[in-house]
């Protein structure tokens, strides 16, 4: 089991103000009103607190959300909780599942799914270019609590090495065609997931699904809406992601 997780703390403070530290790496770590050293930091308990010239700031251990979309080093835009969540339960993935993925990019959604899968679990994620494989490598060793993660440097239009996979994540820039290399490595009536950005995508990749039988359950988009959590002006925040990507589910049907 990897440790480097239980690392990881995040501090919260005024008006939004987050910040997630390796507390093993000494540093001074800057505040909105002051500071605070990595090793005081690691001194205060789990849902503790400090304060830094009368303001004061909440310590949690790091969560696989807040290591994602605020400590994670990434190359590539990666695929946000939101639809994360939703692509885990749509592919049925649960623990002691393998589970195949393209492309790993920054590793964020591999995670999400050594996380979901287990020590008993196995995610073979393929990656063709070598610099994101291993900025992947290094993002998913640092968080992730369990060695079920088996990387290939290459990529899947050159074969899946893989047979008899329970389900399929694909994110990919042309994904109509790894649809053939994806039917020979799933399993029988076995789920697939893809994301892509634009409407056309879509359309190409449905053409696809259809050429090499199988079933499309759903084309999907989540939109979500954050709000201010302040009970005297409770609304909704200024901003919001308007689109991240469109996602498009099936399965295999037939041998």
């Amino acid at each position: 089991m990897h440790q480097g997780f239980e690392t990881k703390r995040v501090i919260i403070g005024p008006e939004g103000f987050k910040k997630v530290v390796d507390i093993t790496v000494p540093k001074r770590i800057n505040l909105p009103t002051g500071y605070i050293d990595s090793t005081s930091l690691a001194q205060i308990p789990p849902g503790g607190s400090f304060v830094a010239n009368d303001v004061e700031y909440y310590v949690f251990p790091c969560d696989t959300f807040d290591y994602v979309m605020h400590y994670l080093k990434r190359h590539t835009q990666i695929v946000y909780p939101k639809d994360g969540a939703y692509i885990l339960m749509r592919l049925d993935i649960n623990p002691g599942k393998r589970v195949g993925e393209a492309g790993t990019g920054s590793g964020a959604f591999a995670l999400y799914l050594s996380m979901a899968v287990g020590p008993e679990g196995k995610v073979y994620t393929y990656e063709q270019r070598e610099e994101f494989y291993k900025k992947a490598e290094k993002n998913i060793k640092s968080f992730s609590k369990f060695d079920n993660v088996v990387m290939h440097n290459k990529s899947i239009l050159d074969g899946i090495e893989e047979r008899d996979l329970d389900a399929f994540f694909l994110d990919i820039r042309e994904p109509q065609e790894a649809i053939p290399e994806i039917r020979k490595a799933l399993k029988p009536a076995g789920h697939l997931g893809i994301l892509v950005p634009t409407t056309n995508q879509v359309a190409e990749t449905l053409k696809a699904l259809e050429e090499h039988r199988f079933y499309v359950s759903e084309v999907v988009e989540i939109l979500t809406r954050q709000y201010k959590s302040v009970p005297e002006r409770l609304r909704p925040d200024d901003r919001m992601i308007g689109h991240t990507a469109y996602m498009i589910f099936g399965r295999k049907i037939g041998e």
